[in-house]
């Protein structure tokens, strides 16, 4: 910046007058910049609002838009503690009495009694579930029963067999515990020396008491049973039953239970009247939380100060376009026909009705008489191909995909706001300019002065001194 000592020579105070006329040079144009910024960055900052608001509701929707958060039937247990229970395809209304007499059973086996310290010669373990095809886990000379529930762990991580020790004052014994229920479940390990010997033909003591028999329980000198694998027994409303799992999906068409504990519970299939409530309430409440933000971003409002005057503030998006094509196209799909809802083809059907505000109501005696005879229909108006929830978000992805409108908004005011950066730029650098040539001229002006002023001061003191002398 140029600067003078202020107007020496002539007494003119230069520094204001160069400030005034690059301010009044800048100005207009300085406040074009900046009014273009201000009104750049407020609608960039609304969008991206908008993305966030439009990105939220399009995620309700996604989490709303499965078979589970509509479903027309609930099915409930009576005792929770006996039986549990879900829902599946193809259920139909009704009451089951379940009376558990004994839960499926996984096999759990163990050795004879193993002296601590023991270390077994070179062998090969067999262990099988049932019917299964064995597992073979290689001993080697000198490991400890420790090694082998390790090894054994190793072999069998994929087939639902565990290894422990239990240790008491009488030893240790090596245990094995299986997964799979039900009957002929049971687990069985054979062992065969180095020289192929097996069973009763084993002449190493130690090696013989790793073998397990299930068809015996587990005495102190011999391995078996610890717990024999069983099948579940049940009745359904006094029809025996029998199943290999304490999870059955079978027994009743859409119902999946699993037994807990024996005893006697009351399995019903009925319709789900709360839940679906609860999901219509939440897309309700999505649809509407979006409506609000859209909005507050198109709002004008008005406001009054003390001397009565009015002043008019309009948002970000009013009169925007953009976000009167969004509304529109969502109430469009508020109002159309589901293809896939059965009885139910509109909203209205629902008692969900559209406020003069433009958000949704939901009106809950309407609601209820709705569900009490098409409940059946709600998931498919609301989920799935063709349905309010899926043309609702399929509407809104032109504006929310990646390159999609409302990026191509901000990729348009991110273009606006760099140009006004270059426009400031260019104009800073030619009030730079202008300030220099203004005290050039200014500081030359006052310079000229300061030399004519000495001028004349020195002719009128010529003047003087010759006037002085004609007077003697």
């Amino acid at each position: 910046m140029s600067t003078s000592v202020n107007g020496v020579g002539s007494g003119i105070d230069i520094d204001s007058i160069v400030s005034s006329m690059v301010s009044a040079s800048k100005t207009p144009k300085q406040n074009q910049i900046d009014t273009a910024k201000t009104e750049a960055t407020t609608k960039l900052s609304a969008i991206g609002t908008l993305k966030s608001a439009l990105d939220t509701f399009q995620t309700a929707l996604a989490d709303l838009n499965t078979s589970d958060s509509f479903t027309g039937l609930a099915a409930s247990s009576s005792d929770t503690t006996k039986l549990t229970t879900t829902l599946g395809t193809g259920a139909t209304s009704g009451t089951y009495t379940i009376n558990t007499t004994s839960l499926a059973a996984a096999s759990k086996v163990s050795s004879a009694y193993i002296t601590s310290g023991t270390t077994f010669s070179a062998s090969t373990l067999k262990v099988s579930v049932g019917s299964g095809t064995p597992v073979s886990v290689s001993v080697a000379a000198g490991a400890s029963l420790s090694t082998i529930k390790d090894s054994l762990n190793t072999a069998l991580k994929d087939s639902g067999v565990t290894a422990s020790i239990i240790s008491d004052d009488s030893g240790q014994r090596l245990v094995l515990s299986s997964t799979t229920t039900g009957s002929g479940n049971d687990i069985t390990m054979t062992v065969t020396d180095s020289d192929g010997n097996s069973g009763s033909s084993l002449t190493d003591s130690d090696l013989a008491k790793l073998s397990i028999d299930p068809s015996a329980a587990a005495t102190s000198t011999t391995g078996g049973y610890v717990i024999q694998s069983a099948n579940a027994s049940y009745t359904i409303d006094g029809l025996t039953m029998s199943s290999a799992s304490n999870t059955i999906d079978s027994a009743i068409e859409g119902v999946s239970f699993t037994l807990v504990d024996t005893g006697k519970s009351t399995l019903t299939v009925d319709t789900n009247t709360d839940g679906l409530k609860t999901s219509v309430q939440s897309f309700v409440d999505a649809y509407n939380t979006l409506v609000t933000s859209i909005k507050s971003l198109t709002s004008v409002t008005s406001s009054t100060d003390d001397d009565g005057a009015t002043t008019t503030t309009a948002a970000a998006l009013t009169s925007d376009a953009t976000t009167r094509t969004i509304l529109s196209t969502l109430r469009n799909q508020l109002v159309s026909s589901s293809t896939n809802g059965g009885t139910i083809s509109i909203l209205s059907q629902l008692g969900v009705s559209t406020q003069s505000d433009g958000t949704l109501a939901v009106d809950d005696d309407k609601l209820t008489t709705a569900l009490e005879t098409n409940a059946s229909s709600v998931a498919g108006f609301f989920t799935g191909t063709g349905s309010l929830l899926t043309r609702m978000s399929d509407s809104m992805d032109i504006y929310t995909q990646t390159n999609g409108l409302l990026d191509q908004r901000e990729d348009t005011l991110n273009d606006t706001l760099s140009s006004l950066s270059d426009q400031q730029d260019t104009l800073d650098r030619r009030m730079d300019k202008l300030e220099t040539t203004l005290y050039a001229k200014y500081n030359a002006m006052d310079t000229l002065v300061a030399q004519l002023n000495a001028t004349s001061s020195s002719v009128l003191t010529t003047l003087d001194a010759l006037n002085n002398s004609s007077d003697d």
